[in-house]
């Protein structure tokens, strides 16, 4: 078995962990509610029962009965009837996460979220600060340090590289009956024999497709790939794919741990109750949401370019509208103007019910860390076209209610078309 590794032999190997906060939706909904949620054995996050949205964690308890993320919370409460069903946390979820971030920042010198839940940690630099110790003491002495900041449980994988480290970790979850112990590294030198145990279709970037055309040549497991040279992936998957995963089964990945990934989108959803068929209550859904997204964008100080409306109809089929503005935009206000004229255009090609309705946000500038002096009279720039155009007057504005709905809660201040009854909708799941 081929066993290739870098070609610069000389350069020390690369110490790279992925931490992964274990069963964190469920986890943060036990925290914030300790007499309900805390006390439950079999519990799912991510809507009430007789919702119509999916789960977004269970428990390894509910999982055992076959509960999935993304299944609908229908069909897991029919694999597990006895399990009690909670909305998503959200707000201390985001808590959280920073709260784990930082306590890594403390030990770890470079830290990059990959999720809301999963970080990687480059450790390259720092054996004699930490009296050499191994990869897996400092990954204990971090999963220590992270309990002890946030109460909360996480599993660390290490090795040589990003994709190592993913596959690891995996292996140290304490999971009922795996005997993970909460850390698994994998040594320098030992990468294809540890990736050898997988199935191709568990390596990162190999989809269903993927897979499905490496088991038609008869290549189902990662050891079976290992036996092919190079020159056999090529020959009957292509140069860059033959290349790619020659490298991939024996853990060879480049890739850098960076400080901080470019954020690419802001977006909510909402999948509904029941479908919705009346324009003003898919147009007052829309406003529900321009408000929570445009409030999320300005809490990371970005501002959006582009605007994207996104409908999924009653039978299920998904369509989009976008646009990109010619400038950023941040207040609910130009959010609301911009999807209005999307989720129109969505509507009048196709006017059936709607079960889910979101909008995403992107394409950033980052926002000026203050705002300039209000003129009493001050008038936008002109614009050549309908573009929403904000002026610093109607940001000033919206940063003022950020800071009362921050005081006095989400719901201090709503534009009028919202300060009604939620029973024209039935309850909503946030996505």
């Amino acid at each position: 078995m081929t066993t290739d590794r870098p070609a610069d032999s000389t350069a020390p190997a690369r110490r790279v962990l992925l931490v992964d906060a274990d069963a964190f939706f469920v986890a943060v909904a036990r925290q914030e509610d300790p007499e309900g949620a805390g006390r439950a054995a079999l519990l799912i996050v991510g809507g009430r029962p007789g919702s119509r949205g999916v789960v977004c964690s269970a428990s390894y308890e509910c999982r055992a009965f076959g509960v999935r993320s993304a299944m609908s919370i229908a069909r897991a409460l029919q694999l597990c009837p006895e399990a009690l069903c909670v909305p998503v946390p959200r707000k201390a979820c985001g808590q959280r996460s920073r709260e784990i971030q930082h306590a890594l920042t403390q030990i770890a010198p470079v830290v990059q979220a990959s999720s809301i839940d999963e970080w990687y940690c480059d450790m390259a630099g720092t054996e004699a600060l930490y009296g050499h110790e191994s990869l897996a003491a400092t990954a204990a002495r971090i999963r220590r340090a992270v309990f002890e900041a946030t109460g909360l449980s996480v599993s660390i994988g290490g090795g040589t590289s990003r994709l190592v480290a993913k596959m690891a970790v995996e292996v140290g979850k304490p999971k009922p009956g795996t005997g993970g112990t909460g850390v698994h590294c994998v040594a320098p030198g030992d990468e294809a024999a540890f990736l050898a145990r997988f199935r191709l279709a568990d390596l990162p970037m190999v989809g269903p497709k993927f897979a499905a055309s490496l088991e038609r040549i008869g290549l189902v497991t990662i050891a079976e790939a290992q036996e092919w040279s190079q020159e056999a992936l090529v020959a009957r998957l292509g140069e860059r794919a033959g290349r790619w995963l020659y490298r991939r089964i024996r853990g060879l990945d480049d890739s850098v741990v960076a400080s901080r990934d470019a954020q690419k989108q802001v977006s909510r959803e909402e999948t509904f109750a029941h479908d919705l068929h009346d324009d003003t209550l898919i147009g007052r859904e829309l406003l529900r949401l321009a408000v929570r997204v445009s409030a999320d964008l300005r809490e990371q100080s970005l501002q959006a370019r582009t605007v994207t409306v996104k409908l999924r109809d009653t039978d299920f089929r998904t369509r989009s509208a976008q646009r990109t503005l010619r400038r950023p935009i941040e207040s609910e206000r130009s959010v609301v103007k911009a999807a209005r004229a999307l989720l129109q255009q969505l509507r009048s090609r196709r006017r059936v019910g709607a079960r889910l309705l979101g909008i995403a946000l992107s394409h950033f500038d980052e926002a000026p860390p203050e705002v300039a002096q209000l003129a009493l009279f001050d008038a936008p720039p002109p614009s050549p076209t309908d573009d929403p155009v904000e002026s610093d007057r109607d940001r000033a504005l919206t940063k003022a209610l950020d800071r009362i709905r921050h005081r006095y809660g989400s719901a201090a201040i709503l534009p009028a078309q919202l300060v009604e009854s939620a029973t024209e909708i039935g309850p909503r799941v946030e996505e």
